[in-house]
């Protein structure tokens, strides 16, 4: 990702990252067999699972320097926040003899709770100092879209996180903060003109 990119990157879980709520279709307790990756399984055998680009989504961010968030409204936190600890993620394609990475330590900002994004948006902002525009949230709710009045770009995840709607999402910032772009395409002008000068 040799393009521009927001500072902060926030994640839904839910039918965002893996395919199910957790509040309503997970029992306690956890386990993860082994080393198994992106595989935790509830008390009933229910899978907990990341949908099948996450995760190379995460190490491209992580890889990238920016800050990874996980926004949550489940009243169930700290099921969730376990899920994340037990999933282990693979190693990025190509460094297959790396070890796995619990899911949790991508996440460098954890706001799972219940209640409006907003306040979740807003706790981001105090603990980070990043500025709402700097922020992309990726979201399977078409009401969380609300963020985008604090000037958080928001993206609707319709099936699943994969790599085009991350891609599309990423699009989507470019398009509304094209500042640093046109001010790194103005220097470049002004450095050929200076270039020009001497000739």
């Amino acid at each position: 990702m040799t393009s521009r990119l927001p500072k902060l990157v926030a994640f839904d879980l839910d039918y965002t990252l893996w395919d199910l709520w957790i509040d309503c279709h997970v029992t306690a307790p956890l386990k993860r067999h082994g080393d198994k990756h992106n595989e935790v399984l509830d008390k009933y055998g229910q899978k907990v699972a990341f949908y099948r680009d996450v995760a190379e989504i995460l190490h491209r961010l992580r890889a990238a320097g920016v800050i990874i968030a996980a926004c949550s409204r489940t009243t169930t936190p700290k099921l969730a926040r376990e899920a994340l600890s037990l999933l282990l993620v693979p190693p990025k394609a190509g460094q297959k003899h790396d070890s796995p990475t619990a899911a949790i330590k991508f996440f460098d900002q954890q706001e799972i709770y219940p209640g409006s994004k907003i306040t979740h948006f807003k706790k981001l902002h105090q603990k980070t100092g990043i500025p709402y525009s700097e922020m992309l949230f990726f979201d399977d709710e078409a009401r969380n879209k609300e963020v985008e009045s604090l000037g958080v770009t928001f993206c609707i995840v319709k099936r699943g996180l994969n790599d085009r709607t991350f891609e599309d999402g990423l699009a989507e910032w470019r398009k509304r903060h094209p500042v640093e772009v046109i001010e790194d395409a103005a220097a470049t002008i002004s450095n050929n003109e200076i270039g020009d000068s001497f000739v």
